[in-house]
């Protein structure tokens, strides 16, 4: 390995240890900071000088992402009148390794003033500023990734962590779903790929192969060709659908056939001529309901090995099928 590439192996084990350091850090302060962040009636106003001050916009970009109204305040604009977007009922999320940062110790006195709480993310737990804080979060490394052990490396990586750990914590108290983070990217692909329903990319209607269950198998058979769904976008070429639904006499979904249980069946030298689709079909075949989400339904794809899902109504009905090749042409992956 060259002297480079050891350098570089270097960084990334230290700040890699200074993440894994955290874990038996994680104690009653953090239960008290995630608490005061979920009952926070204004906003969390994030805030950091230089480095730190670069990681505290992204954690409140993060949070602000996923369902915790946050804001970054430049404690240096803060003493030029910027401190007018902190409010009574917010919270302070300060970012200082040192603990000793002169801009943010001078936003401290007019902070108590409004009675807002601060939570403080220090590499020294006993500084000056700890000892103002409501909440001191450790987030002390053992050794700076640079090899002078002076620019701020690790520091900052596992500031960004521990607000990472902040964030998706109060993301899973506040019981956020795919929809609610897509409505919060509306203009990216985040966002409508998580918002696409299995209904948006299904066949229904009088594309859905049915069969009865006293159906011979050439009617199946018949069935799926007849039922091949056309493709959506312009140009695309017909693709089989592979299945047909299996029903009772009430028209409930009982089973399915698809053209690899035929093909088994024809290379193991049966059925009968005379079977029927009842007969032959695969008993509670995985199914989807119209409202999930597309996402999900290629998961369960995925999981059990399989290219097409029975969509089914709240009788047990057949209300469409979705093949994996609706999926991937709608870009959900």
């Amino acid at each position: 390995m060259s002297d480079l590439r050891r350098l570089a192996e270097r960084v990334l084990r230290l700040e890699a240890a200074a993440i894994l350091e955290l874990v038996p850090k994680l104690d009653g302060s953090f239960d008290r900071a995630i608490d005061l962040l979920r009952r926070c009636r204004g906003r969390v106003i994030v805030t950091g000088m230089g480095k730190s001050g670069l990681i505290g916009r992204k954690v409140a970009a993060t949070l602000a992402s996923t369902g915790t109204p946050a804001y970054f305040l430049h404690p240096a604009e803060g003493v030029h009148g910027d401190l007018g977007m902190v409010a009574r009922g917010d919270v302070v999320l300060a970012i200082s390794n040192s603990g000793e940062t002169d801009e943010i110790l001078a936003i401290l006195p007019p902070l108590k003033r409004l009675g807002v709480t601060i939570v403080l993310l220090t590499g020294k737990p006993d500084s000056v500023l700890a000892r103002q804080c409501e909440v001191v979060l450790d987030v002390s490394v053992s050794e700076e990734a640079c090899p002078m052990n002076l620019a701020p490396t690790s520091s900052t990586t596992a500031a960004l962590a521990l607000g990472d750990a902040l964030a998706m914590v109060l993301l899973e108290l506040r019981g956020l779903r795919p929809e609610d983070y897509a409505a919060l990217h509306p203009g990216g692909a985040l966002g409508w790929r998580a918002l696409i329903r299995v209904a948006d990319l299904m066949h229904g209607g009088d594309t859905v192969p049915v069969v009865r269950e006293d159906a011979n198998l050439k009617d199946a058979v018949e069935e799926m060709t007849r039922k091949r769904p056309r493709a959506a976008a312009a140009g695309d070429t017909l693709h089989a659908c592979g299945v047909t639904t299996v029903v009772d006499a009430d028209g409930r979904l009982v089973g399915i056939v698809t053209d690899g249980d035929l093909r088994r069946l024809h290379l193991s030298g049966s059925p009968a001529p005379d079977a029927r689709a009842g007969e032959v079909a695969t008993r509670t075949p995985k199914t989807i309901r119209p409202d999930d989400l597309a996402a999900t339904a290629l998961e369960v794809m995925e999981s059990w090995a399989i290219t097409s899902l029975v969509i089914v109504d709240e009788a047990g009905r057949p209300a469409g099928v979705i093949h994996m090749h609706d999926i991937l042409r709608a870009k959900i992956v």
